[in-house]
């Protein structure tokens, strides 16, 4: 380095020294590539070196988290609807699961577990099979619901295993006026009003590609306004022949400007066409009359814009049969006394059902046959006639009916309802 005497001829040279001298200790600072930053090697002066911090290579995906093992790591995105829970078995200490909470999924019954009615298979339209789960079938060629049986370790969802399975089966459809469709529906209209929902379900078809249309529709009830069907058309999806979960996602219409019904609150419906001929085109998005056979099964209906893990309406099974019997209840017993009562006169006894729990309103009473049925005391005497009295709903859990024989009865006695034989069925409805 030039000094303060140096002559004026010496300093081109001083220079040059003084810059090689730079450039060589300066040599660890030259070159690296972008996005790299220094580091200090050692204590020593100018000990430097370019890395490239790894903080700025593990996340590669919209989503990802920045987490740690024994370094930067990254933690993949998980799938949608997921959340994440702490894990210390895993090397990040993070994972993300199947949102799983009681309450999320609206439909019951939507793995199709419970079957009170015993139905193994119907051509009627309207019918009920599955508790919560009837159908609607209409027009030319032949239709019918079944209920199907998983095979053990067949269920469409790993680590799920579900016993049964819907079948909806259509033939012969004409394009114009053909009408095949698997329902349910949530008690009161209120229910999402004005809210983003994601109807998801699994489902396969026998052959081809076949669609199915989604629509949803509010019923306001009795009274309600307004009070027309007014059904609401939400998508296509586009089956295979192999089982696979479909999605849409949908606003429920508002409630603005309209009345709930006063003595009952109405309902949301769901609706699954298979077959729709040009008749319904406006409901269906020109869904078109199929044939084919089209299979079903977990059916579910929540908040949000996407479809989270699959669970039941109440989350155990217990939970979900209370829910199916505010609906629907069958005693079926071959065996033993159902209810004692006591004579009001000699042809009619009267009955006080004790029930679990309430239903949704004052049911419908049917059995399989009067014959089915005796009413026993004193002497053994066949039915002619069943009538219900009422109760049954809200806070009640008794249901008030009797039973009218030809005669022999003492009043004031008491007497017991005994099944007749294998087929004695006794039947509670309170459905939608």
């Amino acid at each position: 380095m030039p000094t303060s005497t140096s002559l004026v001829t010496n300093l081109p040279a001083d220079f040059n020294t003084f810059g090689q001298a730079v450039d060589t200790s300066m040599a660890q600072l030259k070159g690296g590539t972008t996005g790299q930053v220094l580091s200090k090697t050692s204590a020593t002066d100018m000990a430097f070196t370019w890395v490239t911090p790894t903080d700025q290579t593990p996340l590669t995906t919209k989503g990802d988290l920045f987490t740690f093992t024994t370094v930067d790591a990254r933690l993949a995105v998980g799938n949608n609807g997921e959340t994440l829970v702490a894990d210390s078995s895993t090397s990040t200490g993070l994972r993300y699961q199947g949102n799983f909470a009681a309450g999320k999924n609206k439909i019951i019954n939507g793995n199709f577990y419970f079957n009170q009615r015993q139905f193994t298979t119907t051509t009627t339209s309207g019918a009920y099979g599955f508790d919560r789960f009837p159908w609607s079938g209409s027009g030319s060629g032949t239709q019918s619901y079944s209920a199907q049986t998983f095979t053990a370790g067949t269920a469409p969802v790993a680590g799920y295993e579900s016993p049964n399975f819907a079948r909806i089966t259509t033939s012969s459809q004409n394009a114009t006026d053909s009408r095949v469709d698997f329902d349910t529906s949530i008690e009161d209209v209120r229910s999402f009003a004005g809210e983003t929902t994601t109807i998801s379900f699994w489902a396969k078809a026998a052959s081809g590609t076949p669609k199915v249309a989604v629509e949803i529709v509010q019923v306001f009830g009795s009274g309600g306004s307004p009070s027309a069907f007014n059904p609401v058309y939400v998508a296509q999806v586009t089956l295979s022949t192999s089982w696979a979960r479909y999605s849409v996602t949908t606003t429920v219409p508002s409630l603005s400007g309209k009345t709930v019904g006063t003595t009952t609150p109405g309902y949301l419906g769901l609706n699954l066409w298979v077959s729709a001929g040009s008749t319904y085109n406006s409901r269906t998005g020109s869904l078109g009359a199929q044939n084919n056979t089209f299979d079903f099964w977990g059916v579910q209906w929540e908040a949000g814009s996407v479809a989270t893990a699959f669970q039941t309406a109440t989350g155990t099974i217990q939970g979900e049969l209370a829910a199916c019997q505010r609906y629907y209840r069958q005693i079926k017993s071959q065996y033993g006394y159902i209810v004692s009562g006591t004579n009001t006169n000699t042809t009619d006894t009267t009955f006080a059902l004790p029930m679990p729990s309430p239903m949704r309103t004052a049911p419908t009473l049917t059995v399989s046959a009067n014959s089915d049925f005796q009413v026993i005391g004193a002497t053994n005497q066949t039915i002619t006639g069943f009538n219900s009295i009422g109760g049954g709903k809200n806070a009640g859990c008794v249901f008030d009916f009797y039973t009218t024989v030809g005669s022999g009865l003492t009043a004031g006695y008491s007497s017991m309802l005994y099944p007749s034989g294998a087929n004695a069925n006794f039947m509670l409805s309170a459905e939608l």
